[in-house]
């Protein structure tokens, strides 16, 4: 996430705007646009001198824009491993919130005397590397999931050559018919191939932005994110004020800040981790997939508000040293929280509304955002760098964060609990005997009945006698 404001809006406020375009023009369209925002604004950077400043604004505009987009696109990589998917979506997450240390590559390199403009035209030069994946490895369109039989991914070498006219290559399904590529055509295939009556229907956009299970989503995610980047707004007055004005010291904890928010691919891959684990433990009979998909997020759900909580304490704490820990706690929850916030919008919705409810809530934590802005005026004219009250205030605020589990976890006992009551008033079906079905062969093509309900269910069918 970029921390220059006009980067940031720039990058919150269009990520809706690239989850929409994701969704409906495809990987390959969407990793150009992105390919070419990032492009223009590395060069623009390169290209700025005192005497035209102001390009750097939409540079770094651009940036943002362009690399959330080819993040974006990368995450559907997690599709690809059906039992580590959240562990690679965490770490691609990771690997975005470590992406600082280019920067500070750059830093080390200007310091031995390569020019910043050189640095920034070798970065506009590895712009390369983003358009060979795009039309080798990725794509055309999406990354299904879960992936039909037999789909392939980049270059065919069951064939002994290269084919990059879409870089996927769904095998043709045992009734020869068409290949099935993407959201869309497995749900075709299903709806072909079996009973429409039984397809199970995509809730739509609407009903999952509506939902109260995204809307507690949106709480959870908007309250750690508050925090998050309210701490690191008001850091440089907190330390000098904690450090009595040493600049020193203030430049010692400033450093080891920077030096810690290196470490978030370390932290983001735990987080996949846990959810896999628990995603990938034997289901109970009958369980269904929404109840797979709850009890593997759940632990992540609390464990990062958990981690919020602590954080927001530590922070309020005024003692020096203390801020050490501070910072780990802050990178590790900054770290759960963008890498869980993607892997459970993967998990708990349809794969279709991935780029949209992710655009959506980078969007809404845009909006609060804007509370930053007074909070920060009173800090620095109010209360003279004295962030106590305010850490105090987001400490009882971190507790709403605590209804996200809450709700996912009694939302998930309630299905179990439901499956189970059902388990036990569950007909037991007995097979006719063989006289029965030679004096009435219709009773081997008889529907079930519910001794209860007394409606038909399925048909139970039964292979006809033979002999005398």
């Amino acid at each position: 996430m970029p921390q220059d404001p006009m980067a940031h809006s720039t990058w919150s406020g269009l990520s809706l705007l690239n989850g929409f375009f994701f969704d409906h023009f495809g990987t390959m369209a969407s990793r150009l646009l992105a390919i070419i925002l990032y492009t223009t604004g590395t060069l623009l950077i390169a290209f700025s001198h005192p005497e035209i400043s102001n390009i750097l604004f939409p540079g770094l505009a651009f940036i943002a824009v362009g690399s959330d987009m080819l993040l974006l696109t990368n995450m559907q990589v997690g599709n690809l491993f059906d039992t580590h998917r959240s562990t690679v979506i965490t770490l691609y997450s990771g690997a975005n919130s470590s992406s600082p240390i280019s920067f500070l590559i750059i830093k080390v390199a200007s310091e031995r005397g390569i020019s910043l403009h050189h640095a920034f035209f070798f970065l506009s030069a590895c712009s390369i590397i983003h358009l060979m994946r795009t039309f080798i490895l990725m794509p055309k369109m999406h990354i299904p999931y879960p992936l039909p039989e037999g789909y392939t991914y980049g270059t065919d070498q069951s064939c002994g050559q290269t084919k990059c006219n879409t870089c996927c290559f769904p095998r043709q399904t045992r009734d020869n018919t068409e290949p099935v590529q993407g959201v869309e055509g497995i749900e075709n295939a299903t709806s072909e191939q079996g009973n429409p009556q039984q397809t199970p229907q995509t809730d739509s956009f609407k009903q999952c932005v509506l939902s109260w299970f995204f809307l507690w989503h949106l709480v959870w995610v908007s309250v750690t994110a508050l925090q998050i980047n309210l701490f690191i707004s008001t850091l440089n007055p907190m330390l000098t004020q904690l450090a009595h004005g040493d600049t020193a010291q203030v430049s010692h904890y400033t450093n080891a800040f920077a030096y810690t928010q290196l470490c978030g691919i370390l932290c983001s891959i735990w987080n996949g981790l846990i959810i896999d684990r628990y995603k990938g433990t034997q289901r109970a009979e009958g369980e269904t997939e929404e109840e797979s998909n709850l009890r593997s997020v759940v632990l992540s759900l609390f464990l990062t508000a958990l981690q919020c909580l602590l954080f927001s304490i530590c922070a309020t704490i005024p003692v020096l040293p203390l801020q050490y820990l501070t910072f780990v706690l802050q990178v590790v929850n900054r770290a759960f929280l963008f890498g869980g916030n993607a892997a459970f919008i993967s998990i708990a919705f349809p794969v279709c509304h991935f780029g949209k409810l992710k655009g959506v809530v980078n969007a809404t934590v845009t909006v609060l955002m804007l509370l930053l802005f007074p909070c920060i005026t009173l800090v620095n004219e109010v209360l003279d760098g004295d962030s106590l009250y305010i850490n105090i205030a987001l400490c009882i605020l971190c507790l709403a964060a605590f209804i996200h589990p809450a709700c996912s976890y009694i939302r998930w006992r309630r299905l179990a609990n439901q499956r189970r009551r059902s388990a036990r008033h569950l007909p037991i079906m007995r097979r006719p005997s063989l006289e029965t079905m030679k004096t009435n062969p219709r009773m081997s093509q008889a529907p079930l009945r519910h001794p209860q309900k007394g409606h038909s269910q399925y048909p139970l069918s039964f292979p006809q006698p033979t002999g005398s």
